[in-house]
């Protein structure tokens, strides 16, 4: 997916600022349709709101284009520099990793292109309040006995588990519950069953299951039909809808948005519509 304006904004693009920039959304993908298409989404109502005529879509795995695929796209459409953007929530093995080797293979291949490299979404307020606001939409009243099993996927890397901790904690000053504890799908411990252990025996009458998942994808479907196998007559698990799209969240992409792009030529970005400060 891209969105490249007309020849004549390209060309008056390039007279201003001496270079040709594009932006390269880097999401991590999956091998399901609907994760890849409500990520398309997402990314589609980003491209609207930011002011640079060359704009790609590309994936970490699972899905295309790749991220080599998605910078030739961009070059092939004039690019001279390109800002890449992860779509990722905390700073772990992909962001670290994975992404800047392909960006150095891709110095190496096009020597002539630079290359900036934006920040996933990290631990931020705004990432909070939503949270927050996925548990009251429940429409459900939160009681102070309630608990809560925030759910992440999960990393071998130690500053992505500390980085969650803080999440958990800046939650709890949030809500008035009975305790907010962490678990994880994948490559971290505990684990979801363990987590979910622990709250059948807690036999507290309310327990909100909060994943920390951006897109919707094979992670979120195993945790639906993991809550939905619990047998538990005094117990109700209610399962949250993962974070998907919201503007606090939107918010804070485009300000990782305009960072990215800063690093290339700093002030340069204007970003369409309403421009509030998410740092």
């Amino acid at each position: 997916m891209k969105r490249t304006n007309n020849k004549y904004y390209v060309l008056c693009f390039k007279r201003r600022w001496g270079m040709m920039k594009a932006v390269l959304y880097v999401a991590h993908g999956s091998r399901m349709k609907e994760a890849v298409q409500e990520t398309s989404v997402f990314v589609k109502k980003m491209m609207k709101r930011v002011d640079v005529p060359i704009q790609t879509l590309c994936f970490i795995e699972l899905a295309k284009p790749t991220i080599q695929e998605g910078i030739a796209q961009c070059i092939e459409e004039g690019a001279t520099h390109i800002a890449v953007v992860p779509i990722l929530l905390l700073k772990a093995g992909h962001a670290k990793r994975d992404i800047p080797q392909e960006i150095a293979k891709a110095k190496e291949t096009f020597p002539h292109v630079s290359f900036s490299y934006g920040r996933p979404f990290g631990v931020h307020e705004s990432m909070i309040d939503v949270l927050v606001e996925r548990i009251k939409e429940q429409q459900t009243r939160i009681l102070p006995e309630s608990r809560v099993l925030l759910v992440g996927r999960g990393s071998s890397d130690p500053s992505v588990l500390a980085d969650f901790y803080k999440i958990k904690e800046r939650l709890s000053k949030k809500l008035n519950v009975a305790s907010i504890n962490v678990c994880y799908l994948a490559a971290a411990e505990p684990h979801l069953h363990e987590g979910l252990h622990q709250e059948i025996k807690s036999d507290a009458k309310q327990i909100f299951i909060v994943p920390y998942l951006l897109f919707t994808g094979l992670l979120m479907k195993s945790l639906e039909e993991k809550i939905k196998s619990i047998e538990s007559r005094n117990q109700t698990f209610i399962l949250c809808k993962h974070m998907g799209y919201h503007e606090k969240i939107a918010g804070l992409f485009l300000n990782r948005v305009q960072e990215a792009l800063n690093e290339g030529n700093k002030g340069m970005l204007q970003l369409k519509g309403r421009n509030r400060s998410y740092s």
